[in-house]
């Protein structure tokens, strides 16, 4: 290797780029696997279709990881080490839209506005970086603890379940089912005065869930939480990074031996099969949905900007404005093709950012490995299947850490808040989490609100950013110098 070569672009042996990917791809796997998870369940999906989101997921994941590493023409790739993954700051108003809508004609209007959103990406990359400004940490610092707190009910409804599904079936009362069906045979016989059973009009569930709040199943959650905290506390170097993911395997060794999980559904999956696009759903394209998607990506890509900024100064590598652009608009192009292979909004996973600081690893083809690791892992169904068939339970232990650790990210990036000199900062702060809490304690609040603005409102999230983003501009205008912002999304290490 000749040493006018950069650390950046050596090519390492073989092996080595082989065990140092799949290293990435360990770090980033639990959180890479655990939106499709979530979406895939809040849609009410059958357990082969959230398998297959799974696979999709991963597939994905390393296609994308691949132009961002390797570059793709003019326009698209940093070629810096970055692993690409689903971004959690999506989940809260794509599980909003499913709860709307369920089943696969959800599934359609959350692709629908992934794919929207990801076009929307592409387009506005060039002026991303010109808005920083308008994005200081009293306002990153907030959307994030918001995010983390609004996914806490993912984690903690994956421990308990809830009083209905979906850790049991959601079943209605036999007798209303029954009188709901006389009642229709009624309206349409000849010459009933009865008026046709309105379109759409069906019995919600109303037997208690015997399986809530189980015992067992909070034990098990428990056992994983504290595996998770034993591993960080005591493991070192590598062990220690894959702590979440060790956590999971615990609880699902655990579940085994109590007979929680079986592998059906792994032993009916293929070994092999293509990923192909909408298989699930084909996309359906609301403005409301895009909108709210859109303004989700735009605080990913600001995200963005500082993990390659960071990047950057570790390489000891100036990022131009160009550079800097292709990175953020294969943010919006993985996102469209997410949409099109049916599953989410992609974006820098700067867990791996960390492990690059942590390895010294500069190399990008590492990450190139690592992505050739992950399109192989998206075509074995087996593996979708396996993780499908985790218990909630499991998962509710692991989420607490991973949703916690996105909400002490925002308390983070807020600590650089100077709330002492500026007491409107506190006020920024307090009104926008007030905000963003109204649809997670009072979800019905937009009842008697035109349907039409539901998508916009019921996103905790979406509520918050444009709540902050107003404050600040009204309390403290647009800052001149971006240094404030760029240090915000720095912090930004967990999505």
């Amino acid at each position: 290797m000749t040493s006018n070569v950069h650390p950046v672009d050596e090519v390492l042996p073989a092996g080595k780029l082989t065990a140092l990917g799949l290293q990435h791809v360990l770090v980033m796997y639990a959180g890479a696997v655990a939106v499709p998870l979530i979406v895939g369940r809040a849609l009410n999906l059958p357990p082969e279709q959230v398998a297959h989101l799974i696979s999709a997921d991963l597939f994905v994941c390393g296609l994308v990881t691949l132009i961002q590493a390797m570059g793709a023409t003019q326009w698209f790739g940093i070629k810096l080490p970055v692993m690409m993954g689903v971004t959690f700051a999506s989940v809260a108003p794509m599980v909003s839209m499913a709860q709307s809508t369920g089943g696969n004609a959800g599934a359609g209007l959350i692709f629908g506005s992934v794919i929207g959103a990801g076009v929307i990406s592409i387009l506005i990359a060039p002026i991303i970086s010109r808005m920083l400004r308008f994005f200081p940490p009293v306002v990153t610092g907030t959307i994030i603890a918001v995010i983390g707190i609004s996914l806490m009910r993912v984690g903690i409804n994956w421990i308990f379940g809830n009083p209905v599904g979906p850790t049991a079936p959601s079943v209605p009362n036999p007798e209303h089912l029954k009188w709901l069906a006389e009642a229709q045979a009624m309206a349409g016989a000849p010459g009933s005065v009865l008026p046709p059973v309105p379109k759409g009009f069906s019995v919600l569930p109303t037997l208690p869930n015997p399986k809530y709040a189980d015992l067992q199943g909070a034990a098990v959650s428990g056992i994983v939480l504290l595996s998770i905290l034993l591993i960080a506390r005591f493991a070192k170097g590598f062990m220690a990074n894959i702590s979440v993911l060790m956590g999971i395997l615990i609880g699902g060794v655990i579940s085994v031996a109590m007979g929680l999980m079986n592998f059906d559904k792994v032993a009916k999956a293929e070994w092999f099969t293509l990923v192909l696009p909408f298989e699930i759903a084909y996309p359906v394209f609301d403005p409301i949905l895009i909108l709210t998607m859109s303004l989700v990506m735009v605080v990913v890509m600001i995200e963005s900007t500082g993990m390659f900024l960071a990047l950057g100064d570790m390489a000891k590598r100036e990022i131009s404005q160009d550079e800097l652009t292709r990175g953020l608009r294969t943010d919006g192009l993985g996102t469209v093709i997410g949409g099109i292979f049916n599953t989410f909004p992609y974006t820098s996973f700067s867990q791996n950012v960390g492990l690059v600081a942590v390895t010294g690893v500069l190399s990008r083809w590492v990450c190139v490995a690592g992505g050739v690791i992950l399109i192989v892992l998206g075509v074995l169904p087996k593996m979708g299947a396996l993780i499908e068939s985790l218990p909630t339970v499991v998962l509710g232990g692991a989420g607490l850490v991973m949703f916690g650790m996105v909400a002490s990210t925002g308390i983070r990036i807020l600590a650089n808040v100077d709330f002492r000199n500026n007491k409107h900062n506190a006020m920024i702060v307090a009104v926008s989490i007030g905000v963003g809490m109204i649809p997670l304690v009072a979800p019905n609040f937009r009842q008697w609100m035109p349907h039409s603005i539901h998508p916009l409102i019921e996103s905790g999230i979406l509520l918050s950013s444009i709540t902050a983003l107003a404050l600040n501009l009204f309390f403290n205008g647009a800052a001149k110098d971006n240094t404030a912002a760029i240090n915000a999304a720095r912090e930004a290490d967990a999505h």
